[in-house]
């Protein structure tokens, strides 16, 4: 049974993940705080991004000898697998940690089982303690690792008859700054930011976070057989090619590639299809206050002939930015499952 001053280093850990600030990458926000016999906490620790010590290890380093017998709180199961680190399971053995306790399980298939082999080495473990919030610090990260592809956000903006275009095929721009402004950040959480050749041909996007002060550019991503044109943005901008339509197969090379999340811009085909092949977790629908007419809709046929057969989704928020409206929805493959659970 955790203890009052258990639960107080978790909080302490939890917040120290949530303040990391690192690139969205391979890695998960990981906050450890180190606590003696007495309940007093001696050091801590956040994982800085793929390749730095975890955070296990930063605050091990902290207490130096002081660590032994001590109690390691950690909001993420310790690893049991060598990556560009050495496993935390072990890097706790070796300091004499007496106890550990963590919030979350690891969903990633390669690293988990730490807590078995804690186990096996004699020390005490206790796992769960406020899990639901130490989720929350990386729930895209861990819908991604779970299954083996990256959580994908759709971000469409549209007039308020669902037109992402005028007739004569002009787009830009739809919704005001303030809007943009707010996807450029979407830009800097996600890990891509991916679209179809056929946007890249007709609108010429940087796919960058342009803001101010931005220290993180997303990595551009592109798909479809014909290629980037060599007077594009894109073109020696480092983005991904990928000359396919198999988003499931596109979604699983990137996972290899070690991204985690991916926002989508693409126009009314890409959008369409990851809609009709049930890809998308989230779906961000920005609505301007005007009206087309004509012009190109932002989503094509789905297939759907009937009422029943419409694609529902759960309303997460509403909010005004600027003079648009922004949509936060979830599938209901996703809202049924309980988010990123």
């Amino acid at each position: 049974m955790a203890t009052a001053a258990e639960f107080d280093a978790m909080r302490l850990a939890i917040s120290l993940a949530q303040s990391a600030d690192f690139p969205p990458g391979p890695n998960p926000r990981v906050g450890c705080v180190i606590v003696d016999p007495q309940g007093v906490a001696l050091s801590s620790g956040a994982h800085e991004g793929a390749g730095t010590p975890h955070a296990e290890v930063v605050a091990l380093g902290a207490a130096g000898t002081s660590a032994r017998g001590a109690t390691a709180v950690v909001t993420l199961e310790p690893c049991a697998h060598t990556g560009r680190t050495g496993p935390c399971t072990q890097a706790l053995i070796d300091a004499g940690i007496a106890r550990v306790v963590f919030a979350q399980q690891d969903p990633n298939p390669a690293a988990a089982g730490g807590a078995a082999v804690l186990r096996e080495a004699g020390l005490d473990v206790e796992s769960g303690i406020l899990a639901e919030a130490s989720r929350a610090i990386n729930p895209k990260w861990s819908a991604a690792v779970a299954r083996g592809w990256p959580f994908v956000t759709l971000k469409i903006a549209a007039s308020l008859d669902g037109k992402i275009a005028a007739p004569d095929g002009s787009s830009r721009w739809i919704t005001g700054e303030a809007a943009r402004h707010q996807v450029h950040a979407l830009r800097s959480e996600s890990g891509a930011v991916m679209v179809g050749i056929g946007t890249v041909i007709a609108d010429d996007p940087a796919l960058t976070d342009r803001r101010v002060g931005a220290s993180y550019q997303p990595i551009p991503v592109v798909i479809g057989h014909r290629d980037v044109p060599a007077t594009s943005k894109l073109a020696g901008s480092g983005a991904i090619t990928l000359r396919t339509h198999d988003l499931a197969f596109a979604l699983r090379t990137l996972y290899e590639r070690g991204i985690r999340s991916v926002l989508v811009e693409g126009g009314p085909t890409i959008s369409t299809a990851l809609l009709r092949e049930g890809l998308v977790d989230e779906l961000i629908w920005y609505v301007a206050p005007c009206v087309a007419g004509g012009g190109l809709p932002a989503v094509q046929d789905l297939g759907v002939t009937t009422i029943d057969q419409m694609r529902r989704l759960t309303l997460t928020s509403v909010t005004q930015v600027g003079e648009d409206i922004r949509i936060d929805m979830l599938p209901a493959r996703v809202a049924n499952q309980g988010g990123e659970d």
